[in-house]
């Protein structure tokens, strides 16, 4: 007994060390550092009306059309090339379509990074730099408007820093979001089990993407609105039940940076990570269908998983963020360890998962698959990773639309919770 006391005392000093480890670096961009629970209004920001591009492959021109004057911050990234405008939270009220490239610019989207934060990124064709950027008062008729001037320069003479006018100014629009809360950790034997002081388990559900950041489109639907109302809708069969704590790492259009998303389940020493997505499969690889259940593995168990997983790493660079990772060197053999029991409930997880789903819902010809998703490397919550179909597939696409369909697919997957986690419950006590 002082063995298994000793080892769980030294587990949760290494799991602490872990948590407090320094953030991945973004770069000096500062929004969207933490997860933001509130739920986001539109109403009352500046309206953004119209954006465009003019120029050519060696000067080119954004403006932004808005019906009030806004602070911004410009800054340059490389690896791919990009240019990302912070601003406070704008309604983008854009035509459809905005965003075509022109001159030194691939592409370029938007949308909201964190309540009170919004982002334009620009994918460039190659290094360039910032010549120019202002916002101009409304006058003679004209909207106010927010310009930004690029010009090509070789590699050498990229320019990663903004000017330091342009910095200042947005800081206290992004500080003013509200900030997130964790209660503070229970001690080391709830931590191993999951249980919060009230004795319910904690369950965090993940739905993938979201702001800035649409995920797969087909026919009109996004990825991050349909995983958006799977995951509410399971929050709520969930809660209806009492059993547990449940805790969205996001439940509106906000954009969550991947290391985020794991950390709130850690945080909250959670029993049990669920990140809900929906895949597509290009043209030219055919068509699939069904539902996949993803656990975390270090070699991905086939070239599709692989893809995928490589696809959903890169949702940071999608929305202007460093990829440099955390450190992973502190407590390594005791993390190692408490990796291999993770791994092994969440395998137990993702199967009962499987046998619940299969019965209402549509499985993949291969449901049970492995890849090294960021979003599931928190070593010590099981977590499954869950593309509840495929948006490519007009079948998967009609299903996942479907509040019948949504209804008896969340019913399959709070059943499967509720067996996992009464089973590890009841094995945990039994321990105690």
């Amino acid at each position: 007994m002082a063995s298994r006391t000793n080892q769980r005392v030294l587990l949760g000093l290494a799991l602490l060390c872990a948590a407090a480890l320094p953030c991945a670096d973004f770069s000096g961009l500062s929004a969207a550092e933490s997860p933001s629970q509130p739920s986001v209004v539109t109403t009352g920001f500046p309206i953004a009306t119209a954006a465009r591009l003019a120029g050519d492959g060696k000067q080119t021109r954004f403006i932004l059309d808005l019906d009030q004057t806004v602070t911004f911050r410009a800054t340059t990234l490389a690896d791919p090339y990009r240019v990302v405008v912070d601003v406070p939270q704008v309604n983008f009220q854009l035509a459809p379509g905005t965003g075509a490239g022109r001159g030194l610019v691939k592409a370029f989207r938007y949308g909201l990074v964190m309540p009170g934060g919004s982002r334009i990124v620009f994918d460039l064709t190659g290094p360039a730099k910032i010549t120019n950027s202002y916002v101009l008062e409304a006058a003679n008729g004209q909207p106010a408007r927010l310009v930004l001037e690029l010009e090509e320069v070789d590699r050498a003479a990229f320019v990663q820093t903004p000017a330091p006018e342009n910095r200042s100014e947005l800081r206290p629009s992004i500080a003013a979001a509200p900030p997130t809360t964790v209660p503070a950790a229970p001690d080391a034997a709830s931590a191993k089990s999951g249980v919060q002081a009230d004795g319910r388990p904690v369950v965090v559900i993940d739905p993938g993407h979201g702001g800035i950041d649409n995920g797969t489109q087909s026919s009109g639907e996004s990825e991050k609105n349909l995983v958006l109302a799977f995951g509410l809708a399971l929050r709520d069969r969930l809660e209806k039940s009492g059993k547990y704590r449940v805790v969205m790492t996001r439940d509106d259009d906000t954009f969550i940076p991947l290391n985020d998303r794991p950390k709130v389940a850690r945080n909250l020493n959670a029993a049990l990570f669920v990140s809900i997505h929906a895949d597509a499969l290009p043209k030219a690889e055919g068509d699939a269908q069904g539902a996949t259940i993803y656990t975390l593995s270090d070699k991905a168990s086939d070239a599709e998983a692989q893809r995928l997983a490589d696809a959903e790493n890169r949702a940071d660079a999608i929305a202007g963020f460093n990829l440099a990772e955390e450190p992973t060197d502190v407590a390594d053999i005791l993390i190692d360890l408490t990796q291999r029991e993770t791994r092994t409930f969440s395998n137990r997880f993702a199967h009962l998962l499987m046998g619940e789903m299969k019965s209402t819902v549509r499985m993949h010809k291969h449901p049970l698959k492995s890849a090294g998703f960021r979003v599931l490397k928190a070593p010590d919550v099981p977590a499954v990773l869950v593309e509840i179909g495929y948006v490519s597939n007009k079948g998967d696409l009609e299903h996942l639309i479907s509040e019948g369909w949504r209804s008896r697919a969340v019913g399959s997957m709070a059943q499967a919770i509720d067996t996992f986690l009464a089973k590890r419950m009841a094995t945990a006590g039994a321990s105690n």
